[in-house]
Order: C-alpha cells, then sequence, then structure tokens
C-alpha cells in the first residue's frame, strides 16, 4: 500500500447520503486499498448542468498497492454497482467517484488525467481535500490546497451537510 491517493466522491439522485456511504464501503471492502481519512460530508450546488439537484460531496485520502489504472477500473465498477447512469455531462448521478490526485504524479491517458482536470476550480472539491490534508501540494500547481482555497471565489455554494467528527467516520467501518 505504496500510493497515497485522494478521491472525490459526489451523488445527487435518490438516497444521496446512501450512495456515498455504498461508495465507502465497497472501497473500504477492497484489498488493494486502505481508506485512510474521510472529509465531512458537503451539499454543493450543481455545476456546469444547472438543471438538477444538489450534490452531496466529499473527499477521502486512502493507500493502495492498485496502479491507476487498476483503481480507475475498481471505481468504475463501484459506480456501475451504484447504477451511475449520466446522459448529460455534469449532470445528476447516483455516485461518482473521481481520483482526484495519484502521489504526486501527473499523469495523462486517454481516460483518466492525474491530477484531475479543473480540480482547483472546484470549491467542492478543495474545501474537503483542505479539511483532510490542507498542506497538501498539489503537483500541477506546486502550491498548497489551503492556498488555491484562498483564491476560490465560489466557496458559499458549498455548506457543511454532515460534519464528521472523527468517530467511527460515520460509523462506516466495524472493528
Amino acid at each position: 500500500m505504496n500510493n497515497l491517493v485522494y478521491i472525490a466522491l459526489g451523488s445527487n439522485i435518490g438516497a444521496r447520503e446512501e450512495y456515498l456511504l455504498f461508495g465507502l464501503k465497497e472501497l473500504n471492502e477492497e484489498a488493494g486499498l486502505t481508506i485512510n481519512r474521510v472529509s465531512s460530508i458537503y451539499e454543493t450546488e450543481p455545476v456546469g448542468y444547472l438543471d438538477q439537484q444538489d450534490f452531496l460531496n466529499m473527499v477521502i485520502e486512502v493507500s493502495t498497492s492498485y496502479s491507476p489504472e487498476q483503481l480507475l477500473q475498481v471505481t468504475q465498477e463501484i459506480e456501475s454497482k451504484a447504477k451511475k447512469n449520466t446522459p448529460v455531462r455534469w449532470g445528476p448521478r447516483t455516485l461518482d467517484l473521481d481520483i482526484l490526485l495519484y502521489n504526486q504524479e501527473n499523469i495523462k491517458m486517454d481516460d483518466l488525467m492525474i491530477p484531475h482536470p479543473r480540480m482547483s476550480e472546484r470549491s467542492f472539491v478543495i474545501i474537503p481535500l483542505k479539511e483532510i490534508n490542507p498542506q497538501l501540494i498539489l503537483p500541477h500547481e506546486q502550491v498548497t490546497v489551503s492556498e488555491i482555497y484562498r483564491r476560490l471565489t465560489d466557496k458559499e455554494g458549498v455548506r457543511v451537510w454532515k460534519m464528521n467528527n472523527g468517530v467511527g467516520e460515520y460509523g462506516l467501518f466495524e472493528n
């Protein structure tokens, strides 16, 4: 488990929190992955395609032995289990799992770009990422998440929906 990865989770269809918890539990059951930190859940106004419900968003930090390609396959399988269907770009979805960062690498493949494109412009990514690691340096900008947070102009569209109090990470994981 030598790779440090950040993943964003989002949902705005149906039982939004249940879909986020489903994504977390599925990731937690992966043999090659350990969830280290979990942000609070934030409710956010839609970006891009506006004619849809507000999203619930969060970010997690994981350690993994998976390659970026293997991790992408895992996240896509979990989305498929959640019956993700997005006929409209940036449209409604049951569960969206985006790999934000993979170590400090810049990766560009046909179906995967890391760091995730536009993540530095998205309050719904930067705010939960800042919560779990404010001093994290983004490799494509060489500045901390806290610096990027200070530059954001649309923070008011992101509000805490459920605070992570650190006790059992919402009761997700039985020990």
